[in-house]
């Protein structure tokens, strides 16, 4: 080998070394960036979870726990004390009213006649004795009275033989007094010998039985229950016990749904009969009954089967309705698009609910020309206010459109309330005079609702990112809840968010 090619091998050696130094920083640079990334939850692109704002039938009810009972319950028992001789009627036999179902020996109470009636004949033949004294002293009063009036005996002879006289009538009416008072004691003897045979006093079916044959049963204080009947198992009775808070939605004439254990699959229906008005507090928690009938005609229910039930207290048709979890969704610091403030089309909102409303209420022409002149005018003075408003808080208006956000559930104060409430009322005072009596109370409910109906924040999924959107909520079922206001049919709102990787 030359000296100039010994030379020229060392020359290479610098610049190998500093491209594995640069593949190194690459590949260290590349770990860390990759640990940062991981680090830091694999920040890419922003995913959210929606759902979709549908219309339905929302239904929102009450759920309570009660036991089946048959409506009338008779317990029978005995008004006199004795022996059981006969038990003629066991568990679920269906009776009749009059039909013998037991016998008590009937023994004393046959004595105790015997022992009247001779009491009776012992009366009357004290009787046929007073009337032959009454009618010696009237002879002998006779005799002297007429010798008195010729001077022939003393006056006091006179009046002795009247004594004698009043003495004897009053025999005959003791003796009298004395057959009434045997008669009647035994009257009660034979009364209490018809109470021996123990009867059902309605049609019905034997719940209970508590005597046996052989058994003694004494009726001092009160009588001894020995059977209970129930009265008609096909009409049944639910008791509910409904809280404080939720017995105001109750009434008669709403209907129930309920299931029993023994029949899981099954949904029974009933209808509120009465919300009775004696509360229960136990351990301060105030409850209130309320019965429920039950039509039981296959009878299939059971007197004491536990009843899960639900009370429909108000029923929405053909509404739009929302998941409660998109209610419960509040983005993080950044992530919600700032609210539009393009001012939205005037008139909307509770206008539109008020329209709905009144085409519920079968308006005559008259009528609707009255209610469109109003909501017309309504919706004129909404559009004049409607830029100025947009300026100042991000195109609301007064009946509809966004405000921006809102804190989920927040709603206006109750003066808020009332106000509007009082305006609408004034707005619309023309149109519900030329309402009937029972078209008034729905149009003056509908107006109620609307004011008292709080307001939440929705998050309304535009371009990716969620768009804060101003509701009125309404009925809830627990999972849905009615909404009105800044949302449509088919929109799709966020109920959470989620991280996914580039």
């Amino acid at each position: 080998m030359t000296p100039a090619a010994r030379s020229a091998r060392p020359s290479r050696k610098p610049g190998r070394r500093n491209a594995i130094v640069a593949v190194v920083v690459i590949a260290v640079v590349l770990v860390v960036a990759g640990y940062v990334w991981i680090s830091r939850g694999g920040e890419g692109v922003a995913g959210y979870r929606t759902t979709t704002v549908e219309r339905r039938d929302l239904r929102e009810t009450i759920s309570a726990t009660g036991t089946l009972a048959a409506i009338s319950t008779v317990e029978v028992g005995s008004q006199i004390s004795g022996q059981v001789t006969e038990v003629l009627a066991d568990f679920n036999d269906q009776v009749t009213k009059g039909q013998v179902i037991a016998r008590i020996d009937p023994s004393t109470y046959d004595a105790q006649i015997a022992q009247g009636n001779a009491a009776v004949a012992s009366a009357r033949a004290g009787l046929a004795t007073a009337r032959a004294a009454l009618r010696n002293a009237e002879a002998d009063y006779a005799r002297k009275a007429e010798l008195g009036q010729r001077q022939l005996v003393a006056a006091s002879d006179v009046d002795l033989a009247r004594a004698a006289l009043d003495q004897a009538r009053a025999q005959v009416q003791s003796a009298n007094a004395q057959i009434e008072q045997q008669s009647a004691s035994t009257r009660t003897s034979r009364l209490n010998l018809d109470r021996t045979v123990i009867r059902s006093p309605v049609d019905g079916v034997v719940l209970t039985r508590t005597v046996e044959p052989g058994q003694t049963v004494a009726a001092s204080l009160q009588a001894p229950v020995l059977f209970e009947i129930a009265e008609d198992l096909s009409q049944m009775e639910i008791v509910l016990a409904i809280d404080e808070a939720d017995i105001g939605q109750v009434q008669a004439g709403q209907g129930v749904a309920f299931t029993v254990d023994a029949f899981p699959d099954r949904r029974f229906r009933g209808e509120v009969q009465q919300v009775r008005l004696s509360a229960t507090n136990t351990n301060n928690v105030i409850t209130y009954p309320v019965v429920v009938a039950v039509d039981n005609s296959d009878q299939v229910l059971l007197p004491g089967m536990t009843a899960n039930a639900e009370i429909e207290v108000s029923r929405r048709d053909d509404v739009l309705r929302v998941s409660n979890a998109a209610l419960r969704y509040k983005p993080a610091d950044g992530e919600a698009a700032p609210a539009s403030a393009a001012a939205p089309p005037p008139g909307g909102g509770v206008a539109d609910e008020l329209e709905r409303v009144a085409g519920s209420l079968d308006l005559d022409a008259d009528q609707q020309a009255i209610f469109d002149a109003s909501v017309d005018a309504i919706r004129t003075r909404a559009a004049a206010r409607a830029a100025p408003a947009a300026a100042a808080n991000g195109g609301a208006s007064l009946f509809g459109g966004t405000r921006g956000p809102r804190p989920s559930g927040g709603g206006s104060d109750g003066a808020s309330r009332q106000r509007m409430q009082e305006r609408m009322k004034q707005q619309f005072s023309g149109f519900r005079e030329s309402l009937s009596a029972q078209q008034q109370q729905q149009w003056d409910q509908a107006l109620s609702e609307l004011a008292s109906a709080r307001r939440a924040t929705l998050y309304r999924l535009e371009d990716g990112r969620p768009q804060p959107v101003a509701v009125r909520l309404g009925a809830s079922d627990g999972s849905w809840t009615q909404v009105s206001g800044g949302v449509s049919e088919g929109d799709e709102v966020v109920v959470g968010s989620e991280r996914q990787a580039e």
